[in-house]
């Protein structure tokens, strides 16, 4: 089997409220990798609000694309270090992984395909069924917002429910949490996400107010490339923090894990350069009884969190328009069942990519 063409496309596409409060719109970079047998492999990456999508399939389309034609799309670990060695000299991370996550997703649902086997079970099942925690919380959104939104979720089954405390004074980030607690009560429990946005101290202060409210994580304290301030942050407060979705590679998660960083860690699929590097995090971080929460694109993570015994949830933002895919992956019980499909299990539906093709 070889590659015989990468086809890409940006979708934009509107997001439901109440995020649209903050997010009119995400976009997808979609790939398509075709093969002289007929599979094609579906990959796409998530661009929260749409920014950076044509930088991102600029260098899909120019510089890692043509590096696949003509190779075995089942030898993905050398096909993954052929991309990843690319342009070392002027290449970080950022657009250039998020990229590589696209047709690194790709063809992993070739092989998933040619296998007859969904990648959860392809990689060495644990679970066929993942916990979900609903995520939004949004600092536009009113309390009467952040109610109805946890509400919901709690409604379809979530037994969790994340939320952002962005505001500048903590006594009102501390009152909208009370706020969502008393409303879900306590059959969910909450975590908060700060962002990146405070420093060490700001971040102490913060944590200090919330302590008493049993909060399963206190998410992304600090600049993401701030390592040693994570650590700090980490050690000096009582919550457990949670950090990754903007880290990139094992590397860098090995370096949060041996600073004592975070007792959750969050790869994001289409950022920490696909399924192939996110794997390696999640196995490096079981070996030091680190616990793996895949950020967004749940659909996708699924695959991840399935495969790994110290996985703990995926997140659900629910934005998706139900045009967008052929057949999300459904709730029960507070659980994503992991589609039991060949690949990732995840198809665009008829007329999706007319519909809301950008480029």
């Amino acid at each position: 089997m070889k590659i015989t063409a990468v086809d890409t496309a940006i979708l934009r596409i509107p997001t439901r409220k109440p995020i649209s409060l903050d997010f009119p719109i995400h976009s997808l970079v979609v790939a398509h990798v075709r093969t002289d047998e007929g599979v094609t492999g579906l990959g796409y990456t998530l661009a929260f609000g749409g920014g950076g999508v044509e930088s991102i399939q600029s260098y899909l389309v120019t510089r890692l694309g043509p590096l696949l034609i003509g190779q075995d799309p089942l030898m993905v670990e050398r096909l993954w270090e052929r991309m990843y060695r690319a342009d070392r000299g002027i290449k970080r991370q950022g657009v250039a992984a998020y990229a590589l996550s696209a047709l690194d997703i790709a063809l992993w649902d070739i092989v998933g395909k040619a296998a007859r086997l969904p990648l959860y079970k392809l990689w060495g099942a644990v679970t066929d069924r993942v916990p979900a925690y609903g995520s939004g919380g949004w600092p536009n959104y009113s309390p009467e917002d952040l109610i109805a939104e946890a509400q919901a979720y709690a409604a379809r089954g979530c037994r969790y429910y994340k939320m952002k405390i962005h505001h500048p004074d903590p006594r009102v980030n501390r009152s909208r949490v009370e706020t969502v607690k008393k409303a879900v009560g306590d059959d969910v429990r909450i975590m908060v996400d700060v962002n990146q946005k405070l420093d060490v101290m700001g971040n102490i202060r913060q944590a200090r107010l919330l302590a008493d409210l049993d909060l399963v994580w206190y998410e992304e304290p600090v600049l993401a490339d701030d390592l040693a301030a994570c650590a700090e942050v980490a050690a000096r407060i009582e919550i457990p923090v949670a950090t990754g979705e903007n880290n990139y590679t094992r590397f860098e998660f090995r370096d949060l894990i041996e600073r004592r960083a975070a007792r959750y860690l969050m790869p994001d699929i289409c950022r920490a350069n696909g399924f192939s590097e996110t794997l390696k995090i999640g196995r490096l971080a079981a070996a030091h009884q680190v616990a793996v929460s895949p950020h967004v694109v749940h659909e996708l993570s699924l695959q991840v969190a399935g495969a790994l015994s110290n996985g703990f949830l995926v997140e659900w933002i629910d934005w998706v328009p139900d045009d967008l895919f052929e057949q999300m992956p459904v709730m029960e019980g507070g659980d994503f069942l992991i589609p039991d499909r060949p690949g990732h299990g995840m198809t665009l539906a008829p007329g999706a990519e007319k519909k809301y093709r950008q480029a």
